[in-house]
């Protein structure tokens, strides 16, 4: 299936416009993120084919791993948020899009104005990252975007990503998830595959998998549903559904296996640059800035151990248990119709 892949994103398609579904489309960015998107080079974005956004907060002086780096879109746009002190390295294992990235190297460069690149790509495969020389304990944060569906071994890239994780960092993704296992037979299928969809871990497993490796407590950022727009490949997949979801995990070795109540809150102090007034760290927790948010155990060390810890004020400790943290459920986590952005807390 790799050399299905490969073929797939390195010969067939030539632009977004030879995608046969919208599982690989982008969603509309944010305003913050617009000016940036608008100086990365026109061969760069036609030759993208990510499902979400992958940008999270604090990036000043990160060093960040992209994971099915592409054309290099995201790790352009990323060279730019971490600044000329930061780092930014691409994993890609298609030729011809890895060639598209390393040609603009320059004109990204002299685009944000540093004396030096911040950004460098390699070739090799997602699951093999050692093989690469990427050392134990040393990326902030690692991102992927649309990518992860298409390894043969999901378990190896989520442990791989666990093992360069420093202690406190977070790996920020997108992909797209069904409501159930896909038949194995459509896996074989090298366009359902392709286009990110027989590939497509069902959600329950992926939680599972994360756990598995170390991340103990996934937690789902945003998500939408796809329609796929194709009805003779809707009808091979039927009735299971597709959803593109953001997620961020992160490396805290002693977070626990559900939300725990301790009695905490934290205050946001409203500094992170972009979110002055409500800080996202997931879907169900909207910070307001200066107003008191109870928050479970696992939040609590999310926030205090890791980049966010200076933005926040810290109430309660972890002397008292008082329970499960009301909320806390098993369901299917994703939305079947977009909904309003409203501020939430709760737990994941």
């Amino acid at each position: 299936m790799r050399d299905e892949v490969q073929d797939y994103y390195g010969k067939q398609l030539q632009g977004t416009e030879d995608l046969q579904t919208n599982a690989c489309c982008d969603q509309a960015p944010p305003n913050w993120l617009k000016p940036i998107l608008a100086s990365i080079h026109d061969e760069v974005l036609a030759k993208y084919y990510g499902c979400g956004l992958v940008a999270p907060q604090e990036l000043e002086g990160m060093r960040i791993l992209d994971l099915g780096s592409g054309s290099g879109r995201d790790c352009y746009v990323l060279s730019k948020l971490v600044g000329e002190s930061g780092e930014v390295v691409g994993v890609d294992m298609t030729p011809e899009q890895l060639a598209v990235a390393r040609r603009h190297e320059e004109y990204h460069r002299e685009t944000f104005g540093y004396s030096r690149s911040n950004v460098r790509f390699l070739e090799g495969y997602i699951e093999q990252l050692d093989e690469l020389g990427l050392e134990d304990n040393y990326f902030d944060i690692v991102i992927s975007n649309c990518v992860i569906n298409l390894s043969p071994d999901k378990e190896k890239v989520l442990s791989e990503v666990f093992r360069v994780l420093m202690p406190g960092g977070e790996f920020y993704f997108s992909d797209v998830y069904s409501d159930r296992r896909i038949p194995s037979r459509l896996k074989d299928d090298p366009v359902l595959y392709g286009e990110c969809l027989s590939g497509a871990l069902y959600w329950n497993d992926f939680h599972n998998l994360s756990r598995a490796v170390g991340f103990t407590d996934p937690r789902l950022v945003e998500d939408r549903p796809l329609t796929i727009d194709n009805e003779t490949i809707e009808a091979k997949l039927a009735p299971a559904r597709f959803f593109s979801a953001t997620y961020r995990l992160f490396k805290l070795g002693d977070l626990e296996p559900h939300c725990e109540d301790y009695g905490q809150a934290v205050i946001y102090k409203g500094t992170v640059e972009g979110e002055e007034a409500l800080f996202r760290l997931d879907k169900h927790h909207h910070i307001e800035a200066g107003r008191v948010f109870p928050v479970c155990g696992n939040t609590w060390k999310m926030l205090a151990d890791t980049r966010f810890a200076p933005h926040f004020e810290f109430i309660g400790n972890f002397e008292r248990h008082y329970g499960i943290f009301e909320g806390c459920g098993t369901a299917l986590p994703f939305d079947s119709a977009d909904t309003s952005d409203t501020a939430s807390g709760g737990c994941c």
